[in-house]
């Protein structure tokens, strides 16, 4: 399996990230998708996604970290797109949920750094794993406008109207350990109603963790958690969940 979403190159992992990727091989996770947040952090992630077969690497600029963005931000983003060769752009996006994000000008900021890491993977010719809370309409608007080779959204929980929309731009959409849960209800609902080629599973390790393992650092190991979880939703076999969830991920990465 591929967990599609997971921040190995977090100080969360620092004292055991070859241990955790040796478990997660044993728990048949033989691929892994470590998106960038910051340019803070870009030397850290590209760091340790060199050290390690097993990890795929992502380059981006996250919106919940806006504040701290800047203009040539964007210029080192394309300097390392063009020098690495990701396999994505990302995480990028959208975050109108937190408070302080709220506001007139921090939206505006956010949209002029998504629309512009749009503009970089679409000249790399690169999919993109987007980041979005509370402006699914605004991003599906600046993804026609912009056009793009399509990619994951990440953690999705919008309606079944947007997910018909995000995946007739091309896109997959990410489900992880929220799907564990009893009371997400709607989720599984929502898991139910999209088609399972446009699935991907993720971890976002260490955050977001699952049932099994509710209060302590989530772990890309847990994936199968999550794999079974959409198995039982889906009505499917844990076997069919991996299968064609990884060809969808190797597919709209280019894995």
């Amino acid at each position: 399996m591929i967990d599609t979403h997971c921040h190995l190159d977090f100080q969360a992992f620092e004292q055991d990230r070859t241990t955790v990727i040796e478990r997660s091989k044993l728990n048949g996770v033989t691929q892994i998708v470590v998106p960038a947040v910051s340019a803070a952090t870009f030397k850290q992630t590209i760091k340790v996604c060199q050290q390690y077969s097993e990890l795929e690497l992502a380059l981006g600029l996250h919106p919940i970290f806006i504040k701290e963005h800047q203009p040539q931000d964007l210029n080192e983003l394309d300097e390392l797109v063009t020098k690495h060769r990701p396999i994505a752009v990302g995480e990028i996006g959208l975050d109108f949920f937190q408070a302080d994000l709220n506001n007139d000008k921090v939206k505006e900021k956010q949209t002029v750094f998504f629309t512009k890491q749009l503009i970089i993977a679409k000249q790399h010719k690169l999919p993109v794993i987007i980041h979005n809370r509370k402006a699914h309409d605004l991003c599906i608007n600046v993804l026609t406008k912009i056009g793009s080779r399509g990619g994951i959204i990440h953690a999705f929980n919008g309606s079944i109207q947007q997910a018909h929309k995000y995946i007739e731009l091309g896109f997959v959409l990410g489900f992880g350990g929220m799907l564990t849960f009893e009371r997400s209800s709607k989720l599984r609902n929502l898991a139910k109603q999209i088609p399972l080629e446009s699935i991907v599973l993720e971890t976002d390790a260490p955050d977001m963790t699952v049932a099994q393992h509710k209060g302590e650092r989530n772990s890309p190991e847990y994936l199968p958690f999550i794999q079974q979880a959409l198995a039982s939703t889906k009505q499917l076999s844990p076997d069919t969940i991996a299968q064609v969830t990884s060809a969808n991920a190797k597919r709209v990465l280019n894995i």
